[in-house]
C-alpha cells in the first residue's frame, strides 16, 4: 500500500501545543514532514519573506523549524525541500479561524499556498467561546475524525479544506459534534475601540461577531465542526 505523506505547519510557532495536536492526530495516518516557523507569527496571514535570508534548522529527518512565516515553511518544503507530499495540514490553531479571519490567519496561510502549488490542505483551528485553555485531547479526537473523513475526499486543483472545532459548554468526552459542509461568512467582525488619548485599543468580542445564517460562524458557534471549501 502507498503510504500518505504530510506536511504539517501553523502560525503558532515550532513548539506549540496545537502542531503537536496535529501531529498526534495524523500520526496514524501517515508519514510525517513538519516544517513550522520559530516563534508565533498570529495574523501574519500570506506574508512571506524575500528581503532576507531565511535560516533553516534541521533538527532530525522530515522535522525542520524556520525563522520565517506559516507561508515560507510551505515554499522552502516544496520549492526548496523538494519534498513530495500528497496533503498540507496546518494548525491547530488555538482561536477560531472563520469567516474575514482567513484573509488575516496565517494558518489558513500555510494551505493556501499549498494550493498555489496544487498540493491539497486542511487548515484546523479550535474556537474559544473564553480565555480558557484548549481541550487539546479532545481536539485531537475530533481532528482524527474530520481527517479521516475529508482525506477520503477529492479535492479539485486549487481548493483547500478550512476547518474549525466549536467549543460548546458540555461536550461529551467521546461524542463527536456533526460536522456542517458551509459557505465562510461574509460579514465582518466585531470592531469597537476605546479611545485613550490619542491612541485607540481594540475591544471587540469575537463571540459578538454578527454573522448570517448556516454559515461557518454560525454552525461553530452552535456546536458543529464547520468545514469550507476554498479556491485561491
Amino acid at each position: 500500500m502507498t503510504v500518505m505523506r504530510f506536511l504539517l505547519t501553523n502560525d503558532d510557532g515550532f513548539d506549540a501545543p496545537g502542531l503537536a495536536a496535529l501531529a498526534e492526530a495524523a500520526r496514524e495516518l501517515g508519514e510525517l514532514h513538519i516544517v513550522a516557523p520559530n516563534v508565533e507569527l498570529s495574523g501574519c496571514s500570506h506574508r512571506v519573506t524575500v528581503d532576507r535570508p531565511l535560516t533553516v534548522h534541521q533538527l532530525e529527518p522530515r522535522l525542520y523549524r524556520i525563522d520565517g512565516t506559516p507561508a515560507d515553511c510551505v515554499r522552502v518544503a516544496l520549492g526548496h525541500l523538494r519534498m513530495e507530499v500528497d496533503w498540507v495540514l496546518s494548525g491547530i490553531n488555538p482561536g477560531g479561524n472563520l469567516g474575514a479571519d482567513v484573509w488575516m490567519s496565517g494558518t489558513v496561510a500555510a494551505v493556501r499556498e499549498a494550493a498555489l502549488w496544487r498540493v491539497p490542505g486542511i487548515a484546523l483551528s479550535q474556537y474559544r467561546r473564553s480565555r480558557e485553555p484548549v481541550d487539546w485531547p479532545r481536539a485531537i479526537r475530533w481532528a482524527k475524525t474530520v481527517l479521516k473523513q475529508l482525506l477520503g475526499e477529492a479535492l479539485e486543483p486549487g481548493r483547500f479544506w478550512n476547518v474549525n472545532f466549536p467549543d460548546p459548554p458540555e461536550s461529551p468526552r467521546d461524542e463527536v459534534p456533526p460536522m456542517r459542509e458551509c459557505n465562510l461568512d461574509s460579514r465582518p467582525l466585531d470592531v469597537r475601540y476605546e479611545a485613550a488619548g490619542d491612541q485607540v485599543h481594540y475591544r471587540g468580542r469575537y463571540r459578538d461577531r454578527p454573522h448570517e445564517a448556516e454559515t461557518d460562524v454560525d454552525h461553530c458557534f452552535r456546536g458543529s465542526i464547520a468545514v469550507s471549501k476554498l479556491q485561491v
